[in-house]
């Protein structure tokens, strides 16, 4: 078999001395933006990996990351019990909202006006979803949410927005999805399919659906607007992170072994690699090597012509598929 051209090599993106926490692309897919559980946050030119800013403010790391539809704004989410508000281009911090605990997931509505984060179940506090708008600067002034949902039960994980901006699908500690009213704050509806946390989740390009990953070692298919259970991709390991190609019915998952429970450096035997599903078939077609440690977090670029993957090993490479992995495709 002939080796790929140079072109195909992995990007490899070294800014971090710590275990990477979420990786996100903006909307056109030509920024990558990186947390990890350091307090830097890192934006990256995607097509050749050179680093185009830091965001710097955060005291402690940072779990969560989002960039609005039309990439003038950032939003970070820390451990620093803080959430904190960034102008893209600049790296200047435009608002900081504190909290009581660690803020574990955040994100840009559709429109780019309300932002929505969780924070943690931690120090007495229970978890909380906190709702701003934007366009009125007094809620940030007086760190007031114009809405702030308690989730006593069980401690939000992952969260995204749903199609339009009407509601949050948010996925629980214990396994439950949920999807609250982002005028409301009602419970719309709550399912539970997996048995164990989910760590991720991610919606396809058209909102339609949404895929999420699991400790019970399953990434689960979902409708976005019912919370019908459509498919599941099965593993021996747990998924720590899933996302959909936007052009293909393909799945890419991430995970692995916890670091301390993986006696030998192999990355054979942790089960490092990126694992690729098709969506309808639910089985698997191809792996991926290259992280020391478990992966944390993927994300395919939004033309689906390359993903990233940010591993507990610090970094963050970026892969270009092949230019036979689109003919394949296409003949299939």
């Amino acid at each position: 078999m002939a080796s790929p051209p140079a072109s195909q090599k992995p990007i490899l993106l070294q800014g971090h001395e710590r275990s990477i926490t979420q990786i996100k692309y903006n909307r056109e897919g030509d920024l990558l933006f990186t947390v990890a559980k350091d307090p830097i946050v890192n934006v990256w030119y995607s097509v050749n990996g050179e680093r185009l800013g830091t965001y710097n403010g955060h005291t402690g790391a940072v779990w969560c990351v989002d960039a609005d539809w039309d990439t003038r704004h950032v939003l970070t989410g820390s451990a620093d019990n803080s959430c904190r508000l960034w102008d893209c281009e600049t790296g200047k911090q435009l608002a900081l909202v504190k909290t009581s605990s660690a803020v574990r997931t955040c994100g840009f509505d559709f429109g780019g006006n309300i932002i929505m984060f969780s924070t943690d179940k931690q120090m007495g506090y229970q978890c909380f979803v906190s709702f701003f708008d934007l366009r009125d600067p007094s809620q940030i002034e007086n760190n007031e949410p114009y809405m702030k949902i308690p989730c006593s039960d069980s401690k939000i994980t992952s969260a995204v927005w749903g199609p339009l901006g009407e509601f949050i699908i948010a996925g629980h500690e214990s396994g439950e999805l949920n999807q609250f009213s982002a005028k409301s704050g009602e419970q719309l509806s709550n399912i539970k399919e997996h048995t164990k946390q989910i760590n991720d989740i991610q919606t396809s390009r058209d909102m339609t659906m949404f895929i999420t990953a699991s400790k019970d070692n399953t990434a689960k298919l979902f409708d976005c607007t019912t919370l019908e259970h459509l498919k599941t991709f099965r593993t021996e390991r747990p998924v720590n992170s899933a996302a959909l190609s936007p052009i293909f019915d393909h799945v890419v998952l991430g995970g692995g072994q916890e670091a301390m429970d993986v006696t030998t450096t192999s990355t054979r035997i942790g089960k490092f690699e990126a694992r690729f599903f098709h969506l309808a078939f639910e089985e698997e077609f191809g792996r991926v090597k290259g992280h020391f440690g478990p992966i944390n977090s993927v994300a395919f670029h939004p033309d689906g012509k390359s993903y990233s993957s940010g591993g507990e090993d610090g970094y963050v490479r970026i892969h270009y598929f092949d230019p036979q992995y689109f003919e394949f495709e296409f003949e299939a």
